[in-house]
Formats: C-alpha cells, sequence, structure tokens
C-alpha cells in the first residue's frame, strides 16, 4: 500500500517574488539573534506583507 504524498504547511505557499526593495537587514537586523527569534520575525514578516496565499 503506498502511502499518500504529504503536502507540506498544509498545503500553504508563500511568495516573496512581491518584495524586493528589503534584504535581509531589514526582517532580522543587524544583532545576532537565536534560530528561534529569526523564525518569529520571518513569520511576522510574511503576515505584516500579505505574502500568504
Amino acid at each position: 500500500m503506498a502511502a499518500a504524498k504529504r503536502v507540506p504547511f498544509g498545503g500553504m505557499k508563500i511568495g516573496f517574488a512581491s518584495v524586493k526593495d528589503r534584504t535581509v537587514a531589514d526582517v532580522f537586523g543587524t544583532t545576532p539573534i537565536s534560530p528561534s527569534e529569526m523564525t518569529k520575525k520571518l513569520w511576522a514578516f510574511v503576515k505584516k506583507h500579505g505574502l500568504m496565499k
């Protein structure tokens, strides 16, 4: 019996093509941060700019 193909993130897609004027420093800042803080800032950016499809 073949397993069903799993859809990552429940089928949600994120597109960054419309964000051309931002740099990594604009999203994460210039000071060192932990991976968990980086994830929080990334998702805040995605939600703020309506990038979830």
